[in-house]
C-alpha cells in the first residue's frame, strides 16, 4: 500500500550485520593507517590490496564497548595474487576492531609474530593440475517435464502441496505443507524454518577464543544465499525461485535463483518378491522432491535441503562444506585443540549447532507432543525369555517438561498427534520425529557464547504458538548478553497439551578437522526425518506404479529372484 504500518524504536540491541557492512568493513580495514602499520610489522612490505578481510561478529564478553558500540572483529588473510585461495594464508597475529557505525578501525589487536603459511591451497578447476580424466557423464533426463506444477510460490507435487518462502534472516522457509489423502488435503506443518545456528570454536588461545558466529541472527542466512546455477548445484529439470530482499539502505536486492527445486530418484521405495511367484517381483522406485538453498557465510557453505517423499516422509538435510576457518601455527609444534592440515596451517576444533522451528498443524491446530522411549520388560512369568520391549509414550503437558535430550539408551523419538482425530484403528493420527546425528556442546555453561545461545541447552523444546516467538536465541543475538529466546519463553512453563504447538529441534555437528578437509571440505551431512505414524490407514505409497522397463540395458524392475522349489533344495 505504500505506507508504513508500524514502527518501533529500540535501544540496547544490535540488528543483524548487513550485506553492505560486510563489504564496507573490508574497505575500512584496507584503508586504515593503523592496519597498514600492523601489516608491515607482521608480514613485511606486502601489497595491502592482496589482503582479504572477512567480517566477524564481536560477540559480548562483558566489555563496556560491546554494549555501546556496533562492532566487528574481522579475520585477515594474505593472497599471493588476486585469484589465490587467501584462506590458506591467515594473518594470525592481527585482529582489527571496527566500529561499524563510523566504518573505522578503532584499534588493531596484535598477538605476537606468527608465520604466514607458504603452501598453496588452491582448489579452483583452472588451478588444479592432473584432474581425473576417466569420469563418464551421467545424464538426468525428463523428456516429459517434471511432475510438479508451480503457480507463483505455490507448489503441487504428486500428493504434496506447499508454499515456498524466503527472507533475509532465515533463508528458505516452507509453509502450509499438506498431503492429499483420498478426497482430503490434510495439513501437516504450517511453517518450517531455520531459526538460528552458532559455530563455537574450541581453542582457548587469544587469536581463536573469541571465534563464534551466529550465522542466522548475526549475518542473515538468507542474505548470504548463493545464486544457484544449472548443472552444478542441482541436476535434472530445475525450477528456480528468486529472493527479493533489500539492503540496509532500503534499496531492492534480488538474489536470482536463490532456491532450487527438482526431482530425484532415491533408490527403492518398497519391494517384495514372493518365492512362489518368482516371475512377478513387486518393486517401486522412490522419487523425492528437493527444495534447496545454499548460503556462503564467509569461508563456509551451508546447503539446506528439504525433501518430500511419496510415502509421506519429510526430511531436512543440512550439507556442510566450504573452507575451514584456518589459523597459522609455529613449525615443529603440535596443536592441542585442533589439527595441522598443512605446514604451519591449523584448523581448530569446533562445533555447528542448528535450531529448526516446526509449527505443526496436524489435521488441525490442536496438537500434542509425546516423548517416545523404548523400554525393556523385566524378566517375569509373562516374559520368561527376557526378549520383550515396548514403546512408552509420555504426553508432554508443559514447556519445562518438554525440554529434553536425545537418549541412545531408550532410542528416544517424539511423536506429534492430534488427539481429536482418530485413524481407522482408533488411535490419534500422528507423525514421528526421528533425530539424526547430534552432539552436546563441549564448552562450559558459563562460556560467553553459551550465555547467548541457550537453545543448545536441550535438543528438544516445545512451546505454544506465539506470533512474536520466532528465533531460538531471541530477536537480536548480535552482541547480546544472552538469556533471550527459548530459555526465556519456556521459563513460563506454559501448558502445551492439545493446543497449537511449536516443536523446536537443536542439532549439532562436532568437527575435528583432518588434512582431508583441506583445501575444501568434502560435504558433511546432518538433519532429521518426520515420518507418518498412524496418520494414514496404509502405506500411502502403495499406489505408486512400477517404473517402465528400459528399452536398452536392464532396469532393476526387470530383475527377478528365482528360487528353486523346496524339493530341489532338499527341503521336506
Amino acid at each position: 500500500g505504500g505506507a508504513i504500518r508500524s514502527f518501533r524504536s529500540l535501544s540496547g540491541v544490535q540488528p543483524t550485520m548487513t550485506v553492505d557492512e560486510q563489504v564496507e568493513c573490508e574497505q575500512a580495514v584496507l584503508r586504515s593507517p593503523l592496519f597498514h602499520d600492523a601489516l608491515r610489522r607482521h608480514a613485511g612490505d606486502v601489497d595491502p590490496s592482496l589482503v582479504m578481510v572477512d567480517i566477524w561478529s564481536a560477540g559480548n564478553y562483558g566489555a563496556d564497548e560491546e554494549s555501546t558500540l556496533r562492532l566487528a572483529r574481522p579475520l585477515c588473510f594474505l593472497r599471493r595474487d588476486a585469484t589465490d585461495n587467501g584462506y590458506a594464508r591467515p594473518l594470525e597475529g592481527i585482529r582489527p576492531v571496527v566500529d561499524l557505525n563510523r566504518m573505522e578501525v578503532i584499534r588493531v589487536e596484535e598477538h605476537g609474530n606468527w608465520p604466514v603459511p607458504e603452501a598453496s591451497g588452491n582448489y579452483a578447476a583452472n588451478r588444479v593440475e592432473d584432474q581425473r580424466n576417466n569420469i563418464k557423464p551421467i545424464e538426468i533426463s525428463q523428456p516429459q517435464g517434471p511432475s510438479f506444477t508451480v503457480v507463483g510460490r505455490h507448489v503441487s507435487w504428486q500428493k504434496w502441496s506447499f508454499v515456498v518462502g524466503f527472507n533475509a534472516r532465515e533463508g528458505l522457509t516452507l509453509h502450509h505443507i499438506r498431503y492429499r489423502d483420498g478426497e482430503r488435503d490434510r495439513p501437516v506443518i504450517y511453517r518450517a524454518s531455520l531459526t538460528e545456528m552458532v559455530v563455537p570454536y574450541g581453542d582457548p588461545g587469544p587469536t581463536q577464543a573469541r571465534k563464534n558466529a551466529f550465522d542466522v541472527g548475526e549475518y542473515g542466512m538468507g542474505m548470504c544465499a548463493n545464486s544457484l546455477k544449472l548443472g552444478c548445484d542441482c541436476l535434472g529439470h530445475i525450477h528456480y525461485f528468486d529472493a527479493d530482499l533489500c539492503t540496509s539502505r532500503g534499496e531492492p536486492l534480488k538474489i536470482q535463483n536463490a532456491i532450487c527445486m527438482h526431482e530425484e530418484d532415491f533408490g527403492i521405495l518398497w519391494k517384495h518378491t514372493d518365492r512362489r511367484l518368482p516371475d512377478s517381483p513387486e518393486v517401486r522406485r522412490s522419487r523425492r522432491l528437493v527444495i534447496s538453498s545454499v548460503s556462503t557465510v564467509k569461508n563456509y557453505e551451508y546447503g539446506f535441503f528439504w525433501y518430500l517423499y511419496q510415502d509421506g516422509n519429510i526430511q531436512l538435510e543440512v550439507k556442510l562444506t566450504g573452507i575451514l576457518s584456518l589459523g597459522s601455527y609455529p613449525a615443529g609444534q603440535k596443536p592441542a585443540h585442533g589439527m595441522l592440515v598443512a605446514p604451519n596451517l591449523y584448523a581448530p576444533n569446533h562445533q555447528h549447532f542448528f535450531n529448526v522451528r516446526l509449527d505443526f498443524d496436524l489435521d488441525g491446530m490442536a496438537n500434542t507432543v509425546q516423548q517416545i522411549d523404548v523400554v525393556a520388560d523385566p524378566v517375569s512369568p509373562d516374559n520368561p525369555f527376557g526378549n520383550a520391549f515396548r514403546a512408552r509414550s509420555t504426553p508432554l503437558t508443559s514447556e519445562k517438561m518438554a525440554r529434553a535430550h536425545l537418549s541412545l539408551e531408550t532410542g528416544r523419538t517424539w511423536k506429534v498427534i492430534n488427539p481429536s482425530v482418530k485413524n481407522h484403528v482408533g488411535e490419534p493420527v500422528g507423525y514421528r520425529f526421528l533425530p539424526g546425528d547430534n552432539a552436546l556442546p563441549f564448552a562450559s555453561a558459563d562460556a560467553w557464547w553459551r550465555k547467548r545461545a541457550r537453545f543448545v541447552d536441550y535438543h528438544v523444546w516445545v512451546t505454544p504458538f506465539q506470533e512474536s516467538e520466532n528465533y531460538a536465541a531471541g530477536d537480536y543475538p548480535n552482541q547480546s548478553i544472552g538469556g533471550d529466546g527459548l530459555i526465556q519463553w519456556t521459563e513460563q512453563d506454559r501448558p502445551i497439551e492439545n493446543t497449537d504447538v511449536v516443536f523446536w529441534y537443536t542439532f549439532g555437528h562436532t568437527h575435528l578437522p583432518r588434512p582431508e578437509d583441506y583445501p575444501v571440505m568434502p560435504t558433511a551431512y546432518i538433519g532429521f526425518l518426520l515420518k507418518p505414524a498412524g496418520f494414514f490407514n496404509i502405506n500411502p505409497a502403495n499406489d505408486v506404479p512400477p517404473s517402465p522397463a528400459k528399452a536398452v540395458g536392464r532396469d532393476c524392475c526387470e530383475l527377478a529372484m528365482v528360487i528353486p522349489p523346496p524339493h530341489e533344495l532338499g527341503i521336506g
